[in-house]
């Protein structure tokens, strides 16, 4: 095999390696947080990242964890809910990389199962040294407002 090859091959193996890490990121989310592992949330997170949602904006690991370890969260918990992330498109562009994917937030009321929230998730990663972290995720409620469906757009185009 030429240099050549071997140097393409090689780059695209990263690649995949790097979209199967960055979709491992985004899968352990709803495991992590049904289970409260509030400090395997706030991991996710760069130290300075963002979570951006409808209810509330987060700033920092600190208040990842904190919203995990909320009374209305852990109410969710002993309820019992499930954070569904659907399967992402990633864009990978060197040590940065963009994610959308939809997500569900199934709750456990009245002896059925209900979709309480169906959103919209824009993730924007960065690698670092202990792999690839959480910069800003944005989630937006997909109840017809034109923000949230934008938000999926721009994510596949990259943006």
């Amino acid at each position: 095999m030429s240099e050549d090859r071997m140097a393409a091959l090689e780059a695209r193996v990263a690649r995949l390696e790097d979209e199967r890490d960055i979709a491992g990121v985004m899968a352990s989310y709803g495991p992590l947080v049904d289970g409260g592992d509030a400090d395997g949330v706030a991991a996710l997170w760069a130290p300075d990242g963002v979570y951006d949602i409808d209810e509330l904006f987060l700033a920092g690991r600190e208040q990842v964890r904190g919203m995990v370890r909320s009374a209305a969260h852990q109410g969710w918990i002993r309820q019992g809910c499930a954070h569904v992330v659907g399967p992402p498109h990633i864009t990978v562009e060197g040590d940065e990389a963009v994610a959308v994917c939809h997500s569900l937030m199934v709750v456990h009321e009245a002896g059925r199962y209900v979709v309480r929230r169906a959103t919209a998730n824009h993730w924007r990663l960065r690698r670092a040294a202990s792999g690839w972290q959480v910069v800003t995720r944005t989630n937006r409620v997909l109840d017809g407002r034109p923000e949230s469906p934008a938000l999926l757009a721009g994510g596949v185009r990259g943006v």
